[in-house]
């Protein structure tokens, strides 16, 4: 790992565990082992660490839905893809998902307008998913595509919270389980 790739790893543990606010360059320089003054010969701030780390992210939560935007299975297939996909990404990578979750707020408003961006086009495509699914009957008529995407996206992006990927469950296994239930309900 070149020392720009470790500095990012280690920004990414911190603003994970403490916030971005709440860490500073000090204390990056601290768990890298190295001088404040000496960071910046590897990056311009920390505006700009917490922008690659977001923007990986977002990458990886894109990469995890092409295949299923590029897929001609049937809309319930799409969407068990489409949870499991982001489910993997949390599960490769929690801090970075940490910070995507919650820290993509502090961005300046032009980089924070280009990750809300980004995230409206993954809630899109789960709008697509269910409208797919509306229109070829696989789903109820009277489903509301928004609301269905905001639900499943819901359940999916706090799974940083939650989720161990070494626990009794694989990511496979979680999306199946909300897939199911989304699909047939809590009711008896």
């Amino acid at each position: 790992m070149n020392r720009r790739e470790e500095i990012l790893a280690r920004a990414g543990a911190l603003f994970s565990s403490r916030g971005y606010h709440a860490t500073s360059m000090r204390d990056l320089a601290r768990e890298l082992g190295i001088q404040g003054g000496s960071l910046y010969a590897h990056i311009e701030g920390k505006e700009e660490l917490l922008w690659e780390i977001v923007s990986r992210a977002a990458d990886e939560f894109d990469a995890a839905l092409a295949p299923v935007v590029a897929s001609s299975a049937p809309p319930p297939e799409k969407l068990r893809l489409a949870v499991e996909g982001h489910l993997e990404v949390v599960a490769r990578n929690k801090d970075l998902a940490t910070v995507f979750f919650n820290e993509w707020k502090h961005l300046s408003p032009e980089r924070y307008r280009a990750i809300a961006l980004r995230r409206n086009r993954v809630e899109n495509v789960y709008r697509e998913i269910f409208a797919e699914g509306i229109k070829g009957g696989q789903f109820r008529k009277d489903l509301d595509p928004k609301l269905a995407a905001v639900l499943v996206l819901s359940g999916a992006n706090w799974a940083y919270q939650w989720f161990n990927p070494q626990g009794r469950l694989s990511a496979r296994q979680v999306a199946d389980a909300f897939v199911e239930m989304l699909l047939k309900g809590f009711e008896r």
